[in-house]
């Protein structure tokens, strides 16, 4: 998952030889999970056919102000619709009609009526883009508030070699990505999530476990990844999938491996949420080989687990660290009792006595206690949840 999945993007292409390039660019974005319009200079078409563009964008294509009905394109609706605007290539004669706001052209028009970061990738031949002119409308162009992906160095159209080349396609995406996540509001922040069950051995077919789906902590860290954290989601046994470029995933089995995982991530982390549900105890002996069944009653001595979130509590330095509480009964007070005594910033309290809260379900219901205040919530869906769990760490980081 990309932080460009769902995004509206509307790609501008001018007429330069890098147009094919754009090809590459929709094919990228839309593997990325956007969603991409393009808007085309009539001479750009010379270039690249509005026909492959629209087939890889699953989008029409236009490149004048009515269609061949004689219709209006109407360059304000696409403006309005776009999250982000690229145009790439952007020509030299493009620069400047962007500059000067000359609006002889649907996507001129079209730039001028976005309300959305618009980034622009020049190329050009090395003197052109060296010329006082073109500096001068790009620097006119950052100074709007534009964002310029810089052009690489290298072989151009006319045989010469130096700057002016278009960014290649997966450097602009990814530029445009970083850049959107260099403004969240938790950029640059390591968070650690656990997640899931953990299994306990008796042999090697057997064990003990719990019910826990792993659902809410990949809620969570589906929540973090959108506002730009770097994420370590340590996960129990679940079948749940989340790919990110922001995220590592590290999958344990038992108690001691996810305490070990854990460990191993806690220094750097800035955030911690354990929201798996560890089991507190294990068998003492794990047997080598299957157990037989037998008509006699079986007795499996169990002996603690480590208490994974007491003693990330005893040793934190400034991490934020968020625990979970799944109660059947005396749910605040045993909540309250696991706040103080794990050293946690708040606790988030699910009661199995709710209906559409705890393990399987796709909602939740959750109380956030604090050591001054208790926030009670309604039941709603577990991304909403996380949601609800992040507005409140993101107000402590603003402490």
């Amino acid at each position: 998952m990309s932080i460009l999945s769902g995004k509206h993007i509307l790609l501008g292409i001018t007429g330069g030889i890098a147009a094919y390039k754009a090809a590459f660019i929709v094919r990228l974005l839309k593997k990325a999970g956007a969603e991409v319009k393009v808007v085309m200079t009539p001479e750009s078409e010379d270039f690249i056919t509005p026909l492959t563009l629209s087939t890889l964008s699953e989008n029409p294509v236009v490149s004048s102000f009515t269609d061949e009905e004689k219709n209006w394109n109407n360059h304000v609706d696409l403006g309005l619709w776009a999250d982000v605007m690229l145009i790439a290539p952007a020509t030299a004669n493009t620069l400047s009609k962007m500059a000067t706001g000359s609006a002889n052209n649907l996507l001129i028009t079209t730039y001028l009526s976005a309300k959305c970061p618009v980034y622009f990738a020049p190329a050009m031949d090395l003197d052109m883009y060296k010329h006082a002119s073109s500096k001068a409308s790009i620097d006119t162009l950052i100074g709007f508030g534009n964002k310029f992906i810089k052009p690489g160095y290298g072989e151009l159209a006319s045989g010469l070699i130096g700057e002016g080349r278009m960014a290649e396609p997966e450097d602009i995406v990814s530029f445009i990505e970083q850049d959107i996540i260099s403004q969240l509001p938790l950029a640059g922040k390591e968070i650690m999530i656990t997640a899931g069950p953990t299994y306990e051995a008796i042999d090697p077919v057997r064990f003990i476990g719990n019910h826990s789906s792993g659902k809410m902590g990949f809620e969570l860290a589906k929540r973090a990844l959108d506002l730009g954290a770097k994420v370590n989601l340590i996960t129990g046994p679940t079948h749940l999938y989340l790919k990110h470029s922001n995220l590592t995933r590290i999958d344990v089995v038992s108690a001691q491996q996810m305490c070990d995982a854990a460990l191993s991530k806690f220094d750097s982390s800035s955030i911690v949420i354990a929201s798996a549900a560890v089991s507190d105890y294990r068998p003492k002996y794990q047997f080598d080989q299957k157990m037989k069944k037998s008509k006699d009653a079986l007795h499996i001595e169990l002996e603690s687990t480590t208490d994974i979130l007491e003693h990330l509590g005893s040793i934190k330095k400034g991490q934020i660290l968020v625990g979970f509480a799944l109660e059947t009964n005396d749910e605040d007070q045993n909540a309250k009792s696991k706040l103080k005594r794990k050293n946690l910033d708040f606790i988030v309290l699910n009661s199995l006595n709710d209906k559409g809260a705890g393990f399987k379900t796709d909602t939740n219901k959750i109380k956030i206690i604090t050591n001054s205040e208790t926030i009670r919530f309604k039941t709603k869906p577990k991304s909403e949840v996380a949601k609800d769990i992040f507005d409140h760490i993101l107000k402590l980081t603003l402490r």
